[in-house]
């Protein structure tokens, strides 16, 4: 077994090993993450929050916040996922990640924006709600690819376990960026 007294030193990273390592190594490592994570996550209710007047205009807009943000994170997710798991073999190359990366994000955003802006239409049968949902989701879905494969590597770069940090702080940060960018999309359209 494995025992390692300090979480983080300067030459190297401790990587959580479940097999072998204590309850309460594992616990030091995911704790402060998931603390982040709560703390940030507070946040989107203030972002929410500020959008008040949308909302009160119309309210259809709020029936779409789960799915944006659902999609946007699990695409965020897909991407970080892949790429911590190459980090671990080191067969990566930023560069390339992050062109293919961008490149599947704008595809990806474009499919899932029309999908539910078809549906919005279909639902609601108003062409602005459709359009906001629509192009806040492409938008979301496009920059979701980018988050999770930033911040994975910003980790790797800070000696920090990226198979640990990278899941909470990339939901709580595409979860943002997702509301920011909707709510801006939907502000611009309705009002």
């Amino acid at each position: 077994m494995i025992n390692h007294e300090e979480v983080k030193t300067p030459e190297r990273t401790v990587y959580a090993d479940d097999q072998t390592e204590s309850v309460g190594l594992l616990l030091r490592l995911r704790l402060p993450w998931l603390l982040i994570g709560l703390i940030l996550g507070l946040g989107t209710t203030f972002i929410v929050s500020r959008f008040e007047a949308l909302i009160a205009k119309e309210v259809s807009i709020a029936f779409f916040i789960p799915i944006i943000v659902y999609v946007s994170g699990a695409v965020g997710s897909q991407t970080m996922t892949i790429y911590v798991r190459n980090l671990t073999k080191r067969r990566t190359r930023f560069s390339a990640y992050l062109l293919k990366e961008l490149l599947l994000g704008i595809i990806l955003g474009i499919v899932f924006g029309a999908l539910i802006s078809v549906f919005a239409l279909m639902w609601l049968e108003s062409k602005d709600i459709a359009l906001a949902v629509g192009l806040g989701m492409a938008a979301s879905v496009s920059t979701a690819t980018i988050v999770g494969l930033i911040i994975p590597n910003i980790l790797k770069y800070e000696h920090q376990d990226p198979a640990i940090g990278a899941g909470p702080f990339t939901t709580v940060v595409l979860d943002i960026v997702s509301l920011l960018i909707y709510f801006a999309v939907a502000q611009a359209i309705m009002l």
